[in-house]
Parts: structure tokens; C-alpha cells; sequence
């Protein structure tokens, strides 16, 4: 088996169809690549979707648990899968056809541990064909992850590159269950301890913009579940910065970047906060914390990743502690008016 594509689903039976089809427009045998469909308890028709694709087609497994998140279920996939290599995939996304049979060649033959390419945002329009699928691609650079780190920005997402299941197994490395930037945990952890890495150019993802997604829910519990679990992946990256060899030669530029992205998280929490029903005498404490592990002040946030006079004006304000509460006070006040 050369692939495992594991699909955690909730509720997707808008889009599931689409999904499923355009991995079954790869020019792969049902022995050569398996599609594991993890159900989290879904409410609507994504169970029978999955079961009808299924009863057709010998390559595609489901796994129908009680509903634990998005971690969990990508862990119970990837425990199931049999693959050389491991797709993460979301239910809501697609890929272009013809495309993976791609990616595994130039894997494979460079014996890579992970393999990143390009994705495109979509919103209604079909993507389905390539940009750029049977050109000349771009000259692999191959490095270790700690060096692709410092050289280029990552996104936290899962989806924008494929894994070696025995390197991902070696690792030990698992989704964190029961909280969300799961991927940006695990995608950091992945990077650091890969020993051989790269980027092709060629367009393979799309990732549907969708108001009802994960992390565009506005509902109250949700949202400041979102804030608090920012904070945790705040901690969590001190703990992974910490194992970054320091007589690296690429050390500091990872570690550079690995700061900024931890910075980031405390940013956008904040950027959150503003929105949220959380008493603004939470923050102090939550600062606090921040502090101790250097993700606050947000000294090390703005620059090459992250630029523009929107972040600036925030930082500025985000950075002194007086006007922090003064201004999410008057920001919400604003903000109820205007909804």
C-alpha cells in the first residue's frame, strides 16, 4: 500500500461527495492507496455517504466512533493506516486530479520523511485541474526540518504536505485529543525531528473557505475554547523550542521562527478575546503566564511572517498592559452595536 488518506468527518455531508471523488480521480489502484473515513458521531448523512462509497469500492474503510474531535479521530485513522505514506485530509477540502501519484514519485525517490506542495483557497468555484500538473517542477532542495524551518514559513495546517508512516511512527508523535490547534502542534513536532525534507511547487490542495468551519464558530463556548487552547499551544511550543539542538547550524533561525509562531498563538488569542464574553480580569493572570515562558511581550511576533499596519497598531496596543483592558472594553461595546 504506497498511501493512506485518513478523513475525520463531522457533519460533512455537503461535501463529503466531492472530497471522496477527486481522490478517486488519481490514477491509483484500490491496492495502492486506502481511504480511511473516521465518523465523530456525525448528525446528518455523512455516515451513509461514507458507507455507500464503501460498499463500491474495497479501498475504502470507515470508522464509525462516539464524537472525541478532530484529533482524536485523525488518530484513530492514522493507528488504522497501512500506507508507506499518510494524507491527512479535510472532508470539506479536495485535491486536484492526478496529482498524488506525483507526490509519491518524488517522495519515494528521495526518500523523504515529509513532503510539502501548494494549495489553493477556494471558495465556490471548482478547482479541479492542477496549474500547473506535467510541467517541469521546481529543483528539490532536501533538508532536515529544523533547517526548513528557518528558511521558509510554514502554515499549521495538515494538509499542505505528506508524512512517512514509519517516520511519523518512530516518532511517537500523536494529535493532542480534546483540543484544537492540534495540527499546528503536531506539524511543529513533525518538522523538528524530520531528517529529510522538501517543498515541491506543484498545486495539488484546496482548502474551501467555509463560514460554518471549526474555527470560524462564533458560538460562545466554542469561541473561548478556541482562546483558552491558543494559550495551551503557547505552552506547548516552549516545551518544543526547548529541544531544539542548539549547536545546530540552523538553530537560531529555527528557533526565530518557532518563537514568532508561539508569539502568534498569544496574538490571535488576544485578537479573540476582543470578540469573546471572557471577563477582561482573566487577563492579567493569563499575561502572566505568557511571561514566564517569553510568548509575552509580543517582541519577537511582527516581522518577516507576520507584517502590515493592522498587526503593528494591535501589537502596539497588546504589548502595554494599561491599555489592553480599556480597549477590548470599548472594542466589545463597538462590536455589540454593529451586530
Amino acid at each position: 500500500m504506497r498511501l493512506s488518506i485518513i478523513i475525520p468527518c463531522y457533519n460533512m455531508e455537503l461535501y463529503l461527495k466531492e472530497c471522496v471523488d477527486s481522490l478517486l480521480d488519481q490514477q491509483m489502484t484500490e491496492t495502492e492507496c486506502e481511504i480511511i473515513i473516521v465518523n465523530d458521531e456525525s448528525k446528518d448523512a455523512t455516515l451513509k455517504i461514507a458507507q455507500d462509497y464503501s460498499n463500491k469500492h474495497s479501498n475504502i474503510h470507515i470508522i464509525d466512533k462516539k464524537n472525541a474531535g478532530v484529533g482524536a479521530a485523525r488518530n484513530s485513522g492514522y493507528d488504522l493506516a497501512q500506507g508507506e505514506y499518510i494524507y491527512f485530509l479535510d472532508p470539506d477540502d479536495y485535491v486536484a486530479e492526478g496529482t498524488l501519484p506525483v507526490l509519491l514519485q518524488i517522495a519515494n525517490n528521495n526518500n523523504l520523511d515529509i513532503l510539502t506542495f501548494k494549495t489553493k483557497s477556494v471558495v465556490e468555484k471548482r478547482y479541479p485541474v492542477s496549474d500547473n500538473l506535467g510541467d517541469t517542477l521546481n529543483t528539490l532542495i532536501i533538508e532536515d526540518g529544523i533547517s526548513y524551518l528557518a528558511h521558509r514559513k510554514h502554515q499549521n495546517e495538515i494538509w499542505w504536505y505528506l508524512i512517512k508512516r514509519e517516520f511519523i511512527k518512530n516518532t511517537g508523535i500523536r494529535f493532542i485529543e480534546g483540543k484544537w490547534m492540534e495540527d499546528a502542534i503536531l506539524t511543529a513536532e513533525l518538522f523538528c525531528q524530520a531528517k529529510r525534507m522538501a517543498h515541491t511547487n506543484l498545486d495539488v490542495h484546496r482548502y474551501r473557505i467555509l463560514p460554518t468551519s471549526a474555527m470560524r464558530n462564533k458560538s460562545p463556548e466554542h469561541y473561548n475554547k478556541v482562546i483558552y487552547d491558543n494559550a495551551n499551544a503557547a505552552h506547548v511550543f516552549d516545551k518544543l523550542i526547548a529541544t531544539v539542538p542548539k549547536e545546530h547550524e540552523n538553530a537560531h533561525a529555527c528557533i526565530k521562527r518557532l518563537k514568532t509562531r508561539q508569539q502568534s498563538f498569544v496574538f490571535f488569542l488576544m485578537v479573540r478575546l476582543m470578540k469573546s464574553d471572557i471577563s477582561v480580569s482573566e487577563i492579567p493572570a493569563m499575561l502572566s503566564d505568557f511571561e514566564k515562558i517569553d510568548a509575552y511581550p509580543l517582541k519577537k511576533f511582527l516581522g518577516e511572517d507576520y507584517h502590515g499596519i493592522g498587526y503593528s497598531c494591535l501589537v502596539f496596543v497588546f504589548n502595554r498592559k494599561p491599555l489592553i483592558n480599556p480597549f477590548i472594553k470599548m472594542f466589545r461595546s463597538f462590536y455589540s452595536l454593529t451586530q
